[in-house]
């Protein structure tokens, strides 16, 4: 029957402030002027979506704690009847109350905005030559079918296929409810341990692709001027090969105070390669901000499982044995086929199992 009634209560009221907004969002969502602004009503979704499991919290929370307030003024009652049953109805809520404020705490972390964000994913091959082209193709693929599983919508923005297979770089564009904070600790590197195609010896070799995950910008997000964009056009293929452009409706565009350039290829007009190219831009400049408030945040206090440093080596499939192992949390699976087959779910659940479990230590 021991509870912390006076800490239990504060999240209980923590949890109803939440539960407020939500009644607010509810009503916002109704208003028919509301309904006429589509980014608005797009965000205040979104919102409502993410609010409404802590609004239901709230209502059983405050719904169970209520009653063992009750159940507790039973367990003094002078009528002996009515005190054994108070107990027993306070020893059978408090494991429930307990339970129901650790689900809570979770869902009172702070919330990133970008989380509810679509992505812009970016593979590429690095240390291996072929091998790396050929693995960072796996990877592309291997996010795409994850993409499919997971219902979202792709569109490839551009495509450099290597030599003899796979890419030398592949930029998707990936649209669902929260996709970037879903695959938010995928960037990194990601090595591979097999006998290449082209290994005449049968030895294993280490390669290795990076994987970069940003959060699409919006305009508000980043002051860009045109002005420092220089903006060239070319013919290319599209991503995979799949057509040839005769005329230049390819566009570069080159930020020339950071020297980030972006390439989009796969629009079938120029202009519909520009607006992409725009938003990548965009993206990469938004993400490099946050990035730069990461590391800020990291001096503080290190992050077991971090969004932040592409350099990093974050995981290792490994062919001969068959398994994948995750660096960050010392998580090894012996699913190989499965997560190249886009099964990823049990290695992101993980992270973000790790990252909300470090997060907690610091509400």
């Amino acid at each position: 029957m021991a509870l912390d009634r006076e800490s239990i209560g504060g999240w209980v009221a923590k949890l109803q402030g939440i539960s407020d907004r939500f009644s607010e969002v509810e009503k916002r969502v109704s208003d028919p002027e509301v309904a006429t602004d589509m980014e608005l009503f797009k965000s205040l979704m979104v919102e409502h979506r993410r609010l409404r499991p802590m609004a239901e919290k709230a209502l059983e929370l405050g719904t169970w704690l209520a009653n063992w307030d009750e159940a507790m003024e039973w367990s003094r009652s002078a009528d002996d009847d009515m005190r054994s049953m108070g107990r027993a109805e306070c020893d059978r809520l408090a494991p429930m109350l307990e339970e129901g404020v650790e689900e809570a705490k979770w869902m009172l972390l702070p919330h990133d905005a970008a989380d509810d964000r679509d992505a812009i994913l970016e593979v590429r091959g690095g240390t291996g030559g072929d091998e790396a082209a050929l693995f960072a193709g796996d990877l592309i693929r291997m996010y795409l079918k994850h993409a499919e599983n997971r219902g979202w919508k792709h569109e490839w923005v551009s495509a450099s296929e290597g030599t003899v297979g796979g890419f030398k770089e592949a930029v998707v564009r990936l649209e669902g409810d929260g996709v970037f904070g879903w695959l938010k600790f995928e960037r990194g590197v990601h090595r591979v341990q097999r006998v290449p195609e082209t290994e005449s010896q049968g030895r294993v070799h280490t390669s290795a692709a990076t994987v970069a995950v940003l959060p699409v910008a919006r305009e508000v997000d980043v002051e860009l001027n045109l002005n420092d964009v220089r903006k060239d056009t070319f013919r290319a293929s599209g991503a995979g090969g799949q057509h040839v452009n005769k005329t230049e409706s390819a566009v570069r565009l080159t930020h020339l105070p950071t020297g980030t350039v972006v390439e989009c290829q796969d629009g079938r007009s120029q202009h519909q390669n520009y607006d992409r190219a725009l938003e990548v831009l965009r993206s990469r400049l938004y993400d490099a901000a946050r990035e730069a408030a990461d590391a800020e945040r990291a001096a503080e206090r290190k992050l077991q499982v971090s969004s932040g440093d592409r350099s990093a080596k974050i995981r290792t499939y490994n062919f001969p044995q068959g398994r994948v192992t995750d660096h960050r949390i010392g998580l090894t699976l012996h699913a190989l086929p499965a997560i190249l087959g886009g099964d990823l779910d049990p290695v992101i659940e993980a992270l973000h199992v790790a990252d909300r479990a470090e997060r907690l230590k610091n509400l």
